[in-house]
């Protein structure tokens, strides 16, 4: 089929590899490039480069309903979208006779919108899914296409589920494409609890949401390193310096119900061990120290850490 391409971000890469092996992509449409870094350079999306390597034709609108014309003028069968970032119009919607199907890394209805997986990890979720369906004029509110559920191991990070759900929504995508290249495909109705759907609509997440919070129970706080590792990672804070927290555990059948949340209570082997609000304690795997690369908590305990705090006995992060 005729397909035009929409996607962003790192997440859309093996859904364009998947339709440019399988169809005819006339068009990729990507975002702007945007400023980023120190210096605010120009750079373009991770799906511009991976076209322009592939030798396609790029598209960056920035005014959609613009845009609309232009794409009529591709006579695409089909538009495959992964991560655009922008909501469609539904004048643009209205143009593919087999319509618009999205990759959606959750199990639709729950978790819609911009960040399902930092979302789930932050909950404690056990499991996840990913969702392909047709767009309408909503926030993720289409019907379903193809549904397939995935656990969430104990330990599992952003980066890792991030990249096993695109590689499986890549194949998805494609069962779904197949099914539209004979008409118009069956769906079903997003359904679910609405009190459960309404508290897992998602939204973009700030530094704010990053920093750990020792009040919190130890295994929050390890689902929060876990939310945003390996990139951007949580933070801490210590004596005024940051501290990227790459990894961590809950120390099973340990608590610290003595000391103050964010106190350090100990260093063991490769892990900083530190209290949380509920008596538990977490122990800090691996850490990346302001101005520092990554190291063991254990390392960054025994080095870094008494020059941080002169000496403290019993340092306390903020």
């Amino acid at each position: 089929m005729r397909l035009i391409f929409f996607g962003t971000s790192p997440f859309a890469l093996p859904a364009l590899e998947a339709c440019t092996r399988a169809h005819d992509v006339t068009a990729v449409v990507t975002q702007p490039d945007r400023a980023a870094g120190r210096g605010q350079r120009l750079r373009p999306t991770p799906v511009k480069e991976a076209a322009r390597a592939r030798g396609l034709s790029v598209l960056e609108p920035t005014k959609l309903r613009v845009f609309a014309a232009q794409a009529r003028a591709l006579r695409p069968d089909a538009f495959a979208v992964a991560s655009y970032g922008r909501i469609l119009p539904a004048e643009l919607l209205a143009l593919p006779p087999r319509g618009a199907f999205n990759v959606h890394p959750s199990l639709l209805p729950l978790y819609r919108g911009a960040t399902p997986l930092q979302s789930a990890l932050l909950d404690g979720a056990t499991e996840t899914g990913v969702t392909i369906f047709l767009m309408d004029a909503g926030m993720d509110t289409g019907e379903i296409v193809v549904q397939e559920r995935a656990p969430i191991e104990p330990g599992l990070d952003y980066g890792t589920l991030h990249d096993r759900l695109a590689a499986r929504g890549a194949e998805l995508l494609l069962q779904a494409l197949a099914l539209a290249s004979e008409g118009r495909p069956p769906t079903h109705p997003q359904v679910g609890p609405a009190t459960e759907i309404a508290r897992t609509l998602t939204h973009p997440l700030t530094k704010e949401d990053r920093r750990l919070r020792w009040s919190e129970p130890a295994r929050r706080v390890v689902d929060r390193v876990r939310a945003f590792a390996p990139q951007p990672g949580a933070q801490a804070l210590l004596a005024g310096r940051r501290l990227k927290c790459l990894q961590a555990r809950v120390v099973e059948g340990y608590e610290a119900a003595a000391a103050a949340p964010g106190a350090v209570v100990g260093a063991i082997s490769d892990e900083l061990h530190v209290a949380a609000g509920d008596g538990g304690v977490v122990a800090l795997q691996r850490v990346v120290p302001q101005d520092k690369g990554v190291m063991s908590g254990g390392d960054f305990a025994r080095t870094l850490l008494p020059r941080w705090c002169d000496g403290q006995e019993h340092p306390r992060f903020d």
